[in-house]
C-alpha cells in the first residue's frame, strides 16, 4: 500500500484521521486553506487525492512555514541539508542535538527545524516563555533516516510544488482573504490544561475571539471544517463551539488512549470535527457522488442540520 509522505514528525498531526476528515471535502475546492498547518497533513493528504486546485498553508510559527515551503519548492538541498545534520551526530549525538537546538534558537534557520523535528522527544514541540525551542533528544533513537527523509521530502514537493504558498501570518488575516470557492480547514492550537500559554505553541488563540471569527465566516459564505474539542471516556476536553454558529458536529474516532493505557484503562480518544453550514447546504443540494465517503464506520453523525448535539 502506498504511504502518505510525511517529512515533519508533530504531535498532534492530523495524519492519521486525514482520510476520515478528507470526506467531508467536496471536489469544487478553488483553494484548500489551512491556517493553522502544523506540518500540513490536511494539505499533503488532500494533494495526494487531487482535491484541490491550490493550496495555502499557513502557520504562525514562522520556522515551521518557512520549512514546508523550502521542503516544497527546494526538495533535494533540503534533503542533502538534512543528510549532512543527520550523519554528524553520531560521535556525541545528545551534544550534537543541543548544539543544533542553540544554533536553530539563534538563527532560527528553519533547515535546522526539520533536525530537530525528527530527533525530539515523540515529535512533540515544546518552547518556552521566551519563545526558545527547548525539547530534549530522544534517547532511544537517532530521528529519521536520510534515505526515509529524502523519499518523504521530494515526494511532499512533487504533490504541492507549483501549486501552493506560504505565509506565516495570524489566522484571521487568512481567514478574511478567502471566498466562496475555498475550503478552510482549521486544527488551532490545543485548548489544553496550560491556561492562555500552552507550551507546545509559540502563541495560542482566545476562544471569544476565534468564535467570532467563524461568525465572520459564516455571515461571508464561506465553507470551512475546524478541528477543536475532544474526549476520553467521559472525560471533555477543551470548550465546543457554540450552538448559534449553526454548525455539524461529527466525532472522529482517534483510536485507543496510550495514556490510559498505561493507567489500566481501556479507553478511546474522539475529536470533534465542525462543518460550517455553507458546507452542509452545498452537500445537501448536490449528489453525494461530489463527496468522498468509506466504507469504515468510524464517524458518528451526532446531529445533522440543526446545529451539534
Amino acid at each position: 500500500m502506498k504511504t502518505t509522505p510525511h517529512p515533519i514528525q508533530y504531535q498532534g498531526s492530523k495524519r492519521n484521521l486525514a482520510p476520515d476528515i478528507l470526506r467531508y471535502l467536496p471536489k469544487d475546492i478553488d483553494c484548500l486553506i489551512e491556517p493553522f498547518s502544523g506540518s500540513a497533513a490536511i494539505s499533503i493528504a488532500a494533494a495526494e487525492r487531487q482535491m484541490a486546485k491550490n493550496y495555502w498553508i499557513n502557520d504562525i510559527n514562522k520556522p515551521l512555514s518557512e520549512l514546508l515551503q523550502i521542503i516544497v519548492e527546494s526538495p533535494i538541498e533540503m534533503a542533502s541539508f538534512y543528510e549532512q545534520i543527520w550523519n554528524a551526530q553520531h560521535s556525541n549525538s545528545l551534544e550534537h542535538y543541543y548544539q543544533v537546538r542553540e544554533s536553530f534558537n539563534h538563527t532560527k534557520d528553519p533547515r535546522l527545524f526539520l533536525y530537530l523535528l525528527a530527533r525530539c522527544v515523540k515529535g512533540s514541540v515544546r518552547y518556552n516563555l521566551e519563545g526558545l525551542f527547548n525539547q530534549s533528544p530522544d534517547k532511544r533513537r537517532y530521528g529519521t533516516r536520510p534515505e526515509t527523509m529524502r523519499a518523504n521530502i521530494v515526494g511532499v514537493s512533487k504533490l504541492l510544488k507549483g501549486k501552493s504558498k506560504f505565509s506565516s501570518s495570524d489566522y484571521k488575516e487568512i481567514l478574511f482573504q478567502s471566498n466562496k470557492n475555498d475550503l478552510i480547514y482549521m486544527d488551532p492550537p490545543y485548548q489544553g490544561v496550560c491556561g492562555d500559554r500552552d507550551c507546545r505553541y509559540l502563541s495560542g488563540i482566545d476562544h471569544n475571539d476565534f468564535v467570532a471569527a467563524l461568525e465572520k465566516l459564516n455571515s461571508r459564505e464561506i465553507r470551512y471544517i475546524v478541528s477543536y474539542d475532544g474526549r476520553r471516556g467521559n472525560k471533555e476536553f477543551g470548550k465546543s463551539l457554540p450552538d448559534f454558529l449553526d454548525l455539524t458536529r461529527i466525532e472522529l474516532n482517534a483510536g485507543r488512549s496510550s495514556q490510559a493505557t498505561l493507567l489500566g484503562r481501556d479507553e478511546i480518544t474522539y475529536e470533534s470535527l465542525y462543518l460550517s453550514r455553507n458546507l452542509i447546504e452545498n452537500f445537501s443540494k448536490k449528489s453525494t457522488e461530489n463527496y468522498r465517503y468509506s466504507s469504515v464506520q468510524q464517524l458518528a453523525l451526532l446531529e445533522y442540520h440543526t446545529g451539534y448535539a
